[in-house]
């Protein structure tokens, strides 16, 4: 029986075209991002019958594909940075990206922090530097059509080592700047060797009104009896196709916390893809969506426990608002050797518009017989006793939403132990709020 081709759509038709032109420029091994591009090129853009990406059908969300975009000058790099605000207020060893570029200039080399070390990707690239065999460091993960696209078309980034004790967070600044819509493809591997401990704070911005498409990865490799914390803000603008992802991982002893708070883009998909490498680690992978108008917001979560004795908990929150459509999929996954695992997920959505959707999906796959797993969804609405205390009380409707909706967020937030991080994250969700009444 004859083989049956889907027809090219023309925002894989545009793929194909940027990167029969881009791949002889871009840096680095041609063959490994041929072979990535063939594999995606073959099945195309994931849609609903992929069912990673069922409810998120890129086949059919994404229209067009935009232009790539080009190394900024100095100028526009500067003048992009002086608007960003995310995590604004928050003392941190900044590392942006302009439209997909890393600004080094930006970057004072001569004066990092004791055991910080950076190198940009592209030069990395063109080298053959020894830190890229850490690229891909979940080998399944890299399978995901998303992060195959980020392979294809991967042009900048940085590596980051930290080797011991580092105070300062480290701020990855993701800022997109352009009045026509462009795509990125940055790539970030962060090494903590063992022992060490950092703050990594992680933060996408872009302008209103212009259908950007970004899709960055984040790869962090945290040694035996490391500290990571991971704070992630996506603000992109109104219009932006946002696609990301966090490859996570953890040697013996480690501890690891991330905690997502997602508000912007007209449609996301964050992905996180934990693996445990040693035993006695622990992890700590949360998230906090709020969604209104008609956005669509995707967490996608599979953490796998490929050493015994080690802890996972996962919570996400999400709210959602008018007509607007939030996803969480969630999967542990325990091998048969994983024994003593303790994996507990929970994901509650409240739903406070009339055509409010919300896509609950968590799994457990296990094949080990000595485990703890546990996990839940709930879907519900305000409670309105609650509410009608508060009301009771002289609080206008509004003004007890919010604050319900705050509580409802905080248990999810409630992680970032960076205090002015942890205030930076309040504040995004009470200019969210501020704006709904």
């Amino acid at each position: 029986m004859a083989e049956i081709a889907l027809m090219k759509t023309p925002a894989e038709t545009g793929l194909a075209q940027a990167f029969e032109s881009a791949k002889a420029l871009l840096p680095g091994d041609t063959e490994s991002r041929a072979k990535a591009f063939e594999v995606f090129s073959r099945n195309g853009l994931p849609h609903r019958r992929v069912e990673e990406f069922k409810y998120t059908d890129l086949r059919a969300l994404m229209r067009e594909a935009a232009p790539f975009a080009k190394k900024p000058s100095a100028e526009e790099a500067r003048a992009a940075l002086a608007g960003a605000r995310a995590f604004a207020g928050v003392a941190a060893l900044e590392v942006p990206f302009v439209n997909g570029h890393f600004v080094r200039e930006a970057v004072s080399f001569e004066t990092l922090p004791e055991g910080v070390e950076i190198v940009p990707l592209a030069e990395a690239l063109a080298s053959g530097h020894d830190w890229l065999a850490h690229l891909s460091p979940i080998p399944w993960a890299a399978e995901n059509p998303v992060y195959q696209l980020n392979t294809s078309f991967m042009a900048d980034g940085v590596m980051l080592r930290i080797a011991g004790p580092v105070e300062m967070p480290v701020h990855l600044r993701f800022v997109t700047a352009s009045e026509a819509g462009v795509a990125t493809a940055t790539r970030v591997l962060v090494l903590v060797e063992n022992g060490a401990s950092a703050t990594i704070l992680e933060s996408h911005e872009s302008n209103d009104g212009a259908g950007h498409q970004p899709n960055d990865v984040v790869e962090l490799i945290a040694g035996d009896e490391t500290n990571v914390r991971h704070v992630r803000l996506n603000a992109e603008g109104d219009r932006a196709l946002a696609l990301s992802t966090l490859a996570a991982k953890l040697g013996a002893e480690a501890q690891f916390t991330s905690v997502n708070l997602t508000v912007g883009a007209a449609v996301s998909r964050h992905q996180v893809f934990a693996r445990f490498d040693g035993e006695n680690a622990r992890a700590q992978i949360n998230g906090a969506t709020m969604v209104k108008g008609r956005q669509h917001a995707d967490s996608t979560l599979v953490v796998e426990h490929g050493a015994p004795h080690c802890e996972s908990r996962e919570l996400f929150k999400t709210v959602v608002d008018d007509e607007a459509t939030g996803v969480f999929q969630g999967k542990i996954i325990v091998p048969h050797h994983a024994q003593k695992t303790d994996g507990r997920m929970m994901s509650a959505a409240l739903l406070l518009g009339e055509g409010a959707v919300m896509n609950n999906k968590p799994e457990l796959e296990i094949f080990a017989d000595d485990v703890q797993c546990a996990h839940g969804a709930t879907c519900g609405q305000l409670d309105e006793d609650l509410l009608f205390y508060l009301m009771a009380r002289g609080l206008p409707k509004k003004e007890a939403e919010s604050l319900l909706i705050q509580a409802f967020l905080g248990e999810a937030v409630e992680f970032v132990d960076n205090d002015a991080a942890r205030e930076a994250l309040a504040g995004t969700v009470e200019e969210w709020l501020r704006a709904r009444s």
